[in-house]
């Protein structure tokens, strides 16, 4: 969920933002280098294969176990890097049947080899690991394990890590760029409890002292934040939705307390919103590891193939409508949002977190989406240009590289309305709806830039949008239309950060309809028609813009 805001009024508009999100004057240290930086310590393997094999002492909220690392060497090396918070202590790291030498640096640990790893070869070793994992005090928006009890007074356990690092509990090569293609997550918890985590169950194993191990396979590349647990006593039912890709197994866990009030509700959403986002975006990338909708103990989360819900079992965002048009109302925002990042987050995933516009404004746009397919085009855009009153326009929705620091918050309603923009743009939304598609598709399970995504846009559709990427993701302020009007004469420019912004935007050149113009920094002037004046010119709602009467 990262940053999602809650309208209590425009002040309050985006304040829940997580504890580590970049603030304006924050400083990047070492710390954050080591975290977010790709050096030849990290780029000189490539992970394949992870076996998490980790138990969860509920009493002592302490975790005991060891991850599997198989990889690929991209060049030759002795010396490695990969993470675990310091607050953890590593046992040891054994290479065949051997102890390797660990050093720490904050919280990346290098191990070094006993001779060179050449190139091109395929390897492993195991990190064993113990210690009490850092406590998540406001789940989701801080990192970290979180310990709640259902209303019966049962255990209610799982962990939301976006941004802070999901070596905050388990060790890892910490960093977007590098998804692992496969993974066996083992969790025991004890006998009495559920557990689910994601991917497919393959197996549920006895273990001493009352704990059973439930083995999970996933089979498809995931992120490390996406890797999760959920414990509890959990009602499960099973489901299927024909898809574009054949047959898909929907499971449903909520907490049996619960389940009751949670069937009718997730069913009255996810199989119109599965169909409407294949719709838009093309098939549900993870039909060999299923959906799964997870009641969890915070707000929610888009883990993959295991999404976290925890929205109350209301419509809307807790209740409200984060538009204020009405429209947010008639669907839960949780179930909606965190399915939308199956297709963008997680399937597609951005490299560094600077760059988690791609995340969220897309994500953010799948409301806007999913508000056309189950209303029309007309709710749609109205649910878009709501989203407009959140936005701060604080700093540049794309933060700092290289040290694991996130943009501004705006990334979700500005970045959407962004999205909104680039298909007036394009005005024709077959094309628009081919180049989500084929998103995608180009992009299917593959780590992202923000050029890569810019450069598709800009190519599929025909137009040249560098500017217009560059203004609204780069930049603070939004576009501002300066104009005057003088003796039936409408004069106007872009007054903007970027030289040479030449974007085009619908205005009233006359009554009763919006006309496409196209100004640039310099001014340019164009006859109205005879009832239009400084009164009742306007833009385009449907552009995100701002406009300004000129002074002179």
């Amino acid at each position: 969920m990262k940053k999602i805001f809650l309208i209590l009024g425009l002040a309050l508009s985006i304040s829940a933002s997580k504890a580590q999100m970049l603030g304006k004057n924050q400083v990047n240290s070492r710390a954050d280098s080591l975290r977010g930086t790709l050096t030849p310590l990290r780029t000189c393997y490539d992970i394949n294969y992870y076996h998490l094999d980790v138990k969860i002492d509920l009493e002592q909220r302490a975790v005991n176990g060891s991850n599997e690392f198989a990889f690929t060497a991209t060049q030759d090396f002795k010396k490695l890097q990969f993470d675990l918070f310091s607050k953890l202590k590593i046992e040891k790291v054994v290479y065949k049947g051997n102890e390797l030498t660990v050093s720490r640096e904050y919280n990346a640990v290098f191990i070094t080899f006993p001779k060179t790893i050449k190139k091109g070869t395929k390897d492993r070793f195991t990190v064993f690991y113990s210690g009490n994992p850092t406590v998540a005090r406001n789940a989701p928006w801080d990192g970290g394990l979180i310990f709640k009890k259902d209303s019966a007074g049962n255990p209610f356990v799982s962990v939301a890590c976006q941004g802070l690092g999901a070596s905050v509990w388990w060790p890892n090569k910490d960093h977007q760029s590098d998804e692992v293609d496969s993974m066996l997550i083992s969790i025991s918890v004890p006998k009495e409890l559920q557990e689910i985590s994601n991917g497919r169950l393959r197996s549920i194993v006895d273990k001493p002292g009352g704990y059973k191990q439930h083995n999970w396979f996933v089979s498809n590349p995931i992120n490390n934040y996406d890797v999760t647990f959920y414990i509890g006593k959990y009602a499960h039912w099973t489901d299927s939705y024909g898809g574009e890709n054949g047959k898909l197994s929907l499971d449903f866990w909520a907490l049996q307390v619960d389940s009751a009030k949670a069937r009718p509700h997730w069913d009255a959403d996810v199989k119109p919103m599965i169909k409407c986002f294949e719709y838009w975006f093309g098939p549900y990338p993870w039909y060999k590891d299923g959906y799964k909708l997870v009641q969890a103990p915070h707000l929610g989360m888009e883990h993959q193939s295991a999404v976290a819900y925890g929205n109350q079992f209301k419509k809307g965002y807790l209740g409200r409508d984060l538009s204020g048009t009405g429209y947010g109302l008639k669907w839960d925002f949780i179930t909606v949002h965190e399915s939308g990042h199956e297709w963008f987050g997680n399937s597609i995933t951005a490299k560094d977190i600077a760059d988690m516009w791609i995340h969220e404004g897309f994500t953010n746009y799948s409301e806007v989406l999913f508000t056309e397919c189950t209303e029309s085009k007309a709710a749609a855009n109205e649910y878009a240009i709501g989203l407009q009153k959140t936005i701060r326009n604080d700093v540049p929705i794309i933060g700092p590289y290289g040290v694991n620091k996130e943009g501004s918050g705006d990334m979700y309603p500005k970045g959407a309305n962004l999205i909104h923009t680039i298909r007036q743009l394009i005005n024709n939304d077959e094309r628009f709806r081919a180049i989500l598609r084929g998103l995608s598709k180009t992009f299917y399970h593959k780590t992202v830039t923000t050029d890569e995504i810019e450069r598709y846009i800009s190519t599929k559709s025909g137009i040249k949008l560098n500017k217009v990427f560059d203004q609204y993701l780069r930049y603070t302020k939004i576009p501002v239309l300066e104009y005057k009007i003088n003796n039936g004469l409408l004069s106007y420019r872009w007054v903007c950060d970027v030289k040479e912004f030449d974007m085009p935007v619908r205005v009233t050149l006359k009554e009763g309809a919006y006309s496409l113009i196209k100004p640039t920094n310099n001014w340019k002037t164009i006859k109205l028609g005879s009832t239009i004046n400084a009164d009742n010119f306007k833009n385009d709602p449907l552009f995100y813009i701002s406009i300004k009467k000129s002074s002179d």
